[in-house]
C-alpha cells in the first residue's frame, strides 16, 4: 500500500509538473518547511525607508544567534538562491534575508518612478540600520551578526562604521575595498588568461578598452568586457566559465514565482545605472579601525571582487578581533562553492562572538 502510495503521489507530481507547476520547487518548499517546536520561518514586509520591503527569517531554534545577509548586485536578491545552501546554516543561525529597495519583491511591490531616486548607497545603509532593529526587536535580540556579500560589503560595511552598537560582528564575502582596485586586478588576470590562450576575442576586447581602469569613465560597457573576460577565466566561481546554476537558482525557489524572478533583471537596470558611479567611488582602505569583530570571507580565485585587497587591509586594522578565513576552492560565491567550509567558519569564528 505504502510503495503504491508513493508511486500514485510520484505520479501526481509528474501531471502538475506537465500541467506547468513545477515538482522541484515543491519537493525544495517541502523539505525546506521549519517544522522544529522552536523554529521559525516567515516571509513578510516592513516599511523600511518609506517603502514596503520583503523579509525572509529562517531558523531551526529561534534562540540562536540572528544573522542578518545583505545580498550582492546591486539588485542581486539572496532570497531566491538561499536553498541552494543555507539549510545547514539554519541550524545554528536564525538567518534573515531581505529584498533590498529596487530587487527582486521589493521591485515588484513598489513604483519604480518613486524608488529611482531613492537608489544612494547612504540610503541602503539606512535601510539595513533600521531591518537590523527592527529584526533585532522582532525575535528579542539585543545585537545581529551582520553578513554582506559583494555588494552588500560596500552596505554592510557603511552601516557597522555607522551603528556599531547594533552588530556582534561583521562579515564580508567577497569584500569591497577599492572598487578602482578590484576593477584593476580583475581586468589585468583576465588579460594574461587570455593571452597565455591566445584567445584573440578575448584580448580584442579586453585592449579596445584599456587601460582599465585608466582615466576614463568606467562605464557600464566597459565594465561589462571586463567582467565578461574575467568570469569566463574563473573570477566568478572557480575553474568554470560556466556558473548557469547561480542564475538559474530562482527557478526552483519556494519563495519567488515567475514575476518575482522577472524582477530580479529589471531591478539590477533600474538600480546599476543609478548606484554605479557612487560605488567605482567606494574606498575603505582609509579606516584604519573597526568598531566590531571583523572576519573575512576570501575566496582565493576571486576576480570578482579580489580578495587582495581585502587581505591588506585587514592585516592593517584594527579591531577587538578580526579574522583572515582563505576558501583554497572558491571565487566570487564562497557560500555556493564551499557551503560546508562556510559552515564550520561561522560556526568557529562568529557564533561565539554572539553574546546576548
Amino acid at each position: 500500500m505504502k510503495r503504491r502510495a508513493l508511486m500514485l503521489a510520484a505520479l501526481a507530481a509528474a501531471g502538475r509538473a506537465l500541467a506547468g507547476e513545477p515538482a522541484g520547487r515543491d519537493i525544495i518548499a517541502d523539505v525546506s518547511r521549519i517544522v522544529a517546536p522552536r523554529g521559525v520561518q516567515e516571509n513578510f514586509t516592513l516599511r523600511i525607508g518609506g517603502i514596503d520591503q520583503w523579509l525572509y527569517t529562517r531558523g531551526q531554534d529561534r534562540g540562536n544567534p540572528l544573522l542578518l545577509f545583505v545580498h550582492g548586485g546591486p539588485a542581486s536578491p539572496s532570497a531566491p538562491t538561499m536553498w541552494l545552501y543555507q539549510r545547514p546554516l539554519e541550524e545554528y543561525f536564525t538567518v534573515v534575508n531581505y529584498d533590498q529597495r529596487g530587487a527582486g519583491r521589493t521591485y515588484l511591490d513598489n513604483d519604480a518612478a518613486t524608488v529611482g531616486p531613492t537608489l544612494r548607497i547612504d540610503r541602503f545603509v539606512e535601510d539595513a540600520v533600521e531591518i537590523a532593529r527592527a529584526v533585532a526587536r522582532r525575535y528579542g535580540k539585543r545585537k545581529v551578526i551582520l553578513v554582506g556579500h559583494s555588494w552588500g560589503t560596500v552596505v554592510g560595511m557603511r552601516a557597522v562604521l555607522a551603528h556599531p552598537e547594533l552588530f556582534h560582528a561583521y562579515v564580508g564575502i567577497g569584500q569591497v575595498i577599492s572598487m578602482r582596485d578590484n576593477e584593476k586586478l580583475s581586468f589585468d588576470f583576465a588579460l594574461a588568461q587570455a593571452r597565455k590562450e591566445n584567445n584573440r576575442q578575448a584580448i580584442e576586447e579586453l585592449e579596445s578598452i584599456a587601460p582599465y581602469p585608466g582615466d576614463t569613465p568606467i562605464t557600464r560597457e566597459r565594465i561589462v568586457k571586463e567582467r565578461t573576460w574575467a568570469q569566463h577565466y574563473g573570477g566568478l566561481a572557480a575553474y568554470r566559465g560556466d556558473f548557469a546554476y547561480y542564475f538559474n537558482a530562482p527557478l526552483l525557489s519556494p519563495e519567488y514565482d515567475a514575476a518575482a524572478i522577472a524582477a530580479i533583471d529589471k531591478g539590477s537596470q533600474l538600480t546599476l545605472e543609478r548606484v554605479l558611479q557612487e560605488w567605482l567611488a567606494v574606498d575603505f582602505k582609509p579606516v584604519t579601525r573597526f568598531p566590531v569583530p571583523v572576519i573575512m570571507f576570501m575566496g582565493r580565485h576571486d576576480y570578482t571582487t579580489p580578495s587582495a585587497p581585502t587581505a591588506a587591509w585587514l592585516a592593517k586594522v584594527r579591531a577587538p578581533y578580526k579574522k583572515a578565513v582563505w576558501f583554497e576552492n572558491a571565487a566570487h560565491l564562497v557560500q555556493f562553492e564551499e557551503p560546508g567550509k562556510t559552515l564550520v567558519s561561522l560556526l568557529d569564528y562568529v557564533r561565539p562572538l554572539a553574546k546576548d
